[in-house]
């Protein structure tokens, strides 16, 4: 039983053995076959790219000069709109100071005014109506006096003041 045992192990480990050659020679044979397709995606990636990549790195050399210009002149321009508008700014905030300035002395001329028309009425009335008035009623009184005196009887017709419609100033 011993020698048939020894020979069923010889005969296990010689299919075992032989079943792994035969991976490996498999293994070998599926790897060089995929180290071939790499090697030819490998040729075909850098016959495409790389020249593609030449002409990007071409063109980035050739539009650097452009951009850098670009961004100079971008620079520039803002710089110029800010000082521009900086000038605007002072000029509008100047005249918008000037035209506060022309109103409040506007406002000013205006108010002396209406206030000298005030006095000059007051002066008016003072000076001219109130004699005026004064003497009317004096001519009134010395008119009714010497009506009185002389005896007549006729009386001028009165508007509702009791100052005769003629003598009537204002």
């Amino acid at each position: 039983m011993d020698d048939t045992l020894l020979k069923l192990f010889i005969a296990v480990t010689t299919f075992a053995v032989a079943l792994q050659a035969g991976i490996l020679v498999a293994l070998y044979f599926a790897v060089r076959k995929s180290t071939a397709k790499m090697e030819a995606l490998a040729a075909a990636v850098t016959s495409k790219a790389l020249p593609t990549m030449e002409t990007v790195q071409n063109m980035l050399v050739d539009l650097r000069p452009k951009i850098d210009t670009m961004s100079v002149n971008f620079s520039e321009s803002s710089t110029l709109v800010r000082n521009q508008l900086a000038r605007v700014d002072a000029t509008l905030t100047d005249a918008l100071d000037r035209t506060r300035l022309q109103v409040i002395r506007a406002d000013e001329l205006l108010n002396r005014t209406m206030d000298r028309v005030e006095e000059t009425s007051d002066a008016v009335h003072k000076t001219v109506i109130s004699p005026l008035r004064q003497v009317n009623g004096l001519m009134s009184a010395i008119s009714t006096g010497v009506e009185v005196f002389l005896g007549q009887k006729r009386r001028h017709r009165k508007n509702g003041r009791g100052v005769p419609q003629d003598e009537m100033f204002i």
